[in-house]
């Protein structure tokens, strides 16, 4: 039993050297196209385009991975990440996780009950904390690959808590607990609006 775990341990180890190989300094030159929607240092101006930067490598190369396989649908992203090879995607993710994310507003009117559900869930609704796996700060868990959240933009985790709320044809790489389409199913759209906007300013 103890040589199984021995080897479980040293399997795991060795899989997260292996996807742990991203060249930040190559990276922002394969990068250099993402600019354009994402900005040249992962720090969107636009609502609508995600925040990279100082988000976790682990997560970005998931994400540039379920992209570029079409397990995650981006329509704005189709094509883009087609010729691109495993060590470029590690590059880009290392790139854009060693720079560091701007910070926006909290809405005041909506930030009391984002705070709340953030920090202490919601008991009736069966809504666990957020920090749990985000970190009282938003930071995330990098080696985990919880993204970061802190000062990413309202609109943009708004429209993620919804796909990942749907049904069908939302947002599904989800891993296997399913523990994001899960909570996002209990949370109202008045919830949506208010977490997401206490994390737009959270830092």
């Amino acid at each position: 039993m103890n040589k199984l775990i021995v080897s479980l341990l040293l399997t795991v180890g060795i899989s997260g050297i292996a996807h742990a190989a991203g060249d930040a300094t190559a990276g922002q030159a394969k990068a250099a196209v993402c600019g354009a929607c994402h900005g040249p240092d992962g720090n969107s101006m636009a609502p609508n385009f995600p925040k990279l930067a100082g988000q976790g490598e682990r997560y970005l190369n998931k994400q540039l991975h379920d992209i570029k396989s079409g397990k995650r649908t981006v329509l704005e992203m189709t094509g883009l990440l087609t010729n691109l090879s495993d060590q470029d995607l590690a590059d880009i993710a290392a790139y854009f996780a060693s720079q560091k994310g701007s910070v926006g507003a909290a809405d005041p009117k909506v930030v009391a009950r984002g705070e709340a559900l953030f920090r202490g869930g919601d008991l009736a609704k069966g809504l666990p904390a957020c920090t749990g796996c985000h970190s009282p700060n938003g930071a995330g868990n990098a080696a985990a690959g919880f993204p970061h959240l802190g000062g990413q933009h309202a609109q943009y985790v708004a429209k993620q808590l919804t796909e990942f709320r749907k049904e069908e044809g939302g947002r599904s790489n989800d891993g296997d607990t399913k523990t994001m389409q899960t909570i996002a199913k209990r949370l109202s759209d008045e919830d949506i609006a208010a977490v997401s906007s206490y994390i737009q300013g959270l830092h």
